[in-house]
């Protein structure tokens, strides 16, 4: 059974990203299922940090990015809307290049938050960061 109130497609999820941070850092959305969506990014110049490695924050951009396109599909968008309200990370592993993909699954769907775990791995598929992300689901004011 799916997890989505409305199911996401790629095209109006890349058509999100215009003039964001995500159109900015090169977030991709790959894909989705029944109860997972996968977005990827490049560590490159733009996602460094001064050492040449993934710099964390933009880690936490990404996870974020996906657990709040994944609250958005699992919200009535005519009555609510959602924010972030708490993100967290474990870096793992250091990257320098290629591109970080990221799986977002639900680990709880309430009525007032959203709790998303989103695991980000190399391009060797080893995990470099685990993020949890809770969302606040918010009426619409009026």
């Amino acid at each position: 059974m799916s997890i989505w109130k409305r199911q996401p497609d790629l095209d109006s999820l890349h058509s999100s990203r215009k003039n964001t941070i995500s159109e900015l850092l090169d977030i991709r959305f790959e894909s989705f299922d029944e109860e997972s969506i996968t977005a990827s990014m490049p560590v490159d110049s733009r996602t460094h940090q001064p050492y040449g490695l993934l710099h964390g924050g933009a880690s936490v951009v990404l996870a974020e990015t996906l657990g709040s396109m994944a609250s958005y599909h699992c919200i009535d968008t005519s009555k609510f809307y959602c924010v972030g309200l708490e993100v967290n990370a474990n870096h793992l592993r250091a990257l320098r290049s290629g591109r970080v993909t990221g799986v977002c699954r639900a680990v709880h769907l309430g009525r007032s938050t959203h709790v998303w775990d989103i695991r980000l791995s190399g391009e060797d598929g080893k995990p470099s960061c685990i993020s949890r992300l809770t969302v606040a689901v918010v009426p619409l004011p009026g």
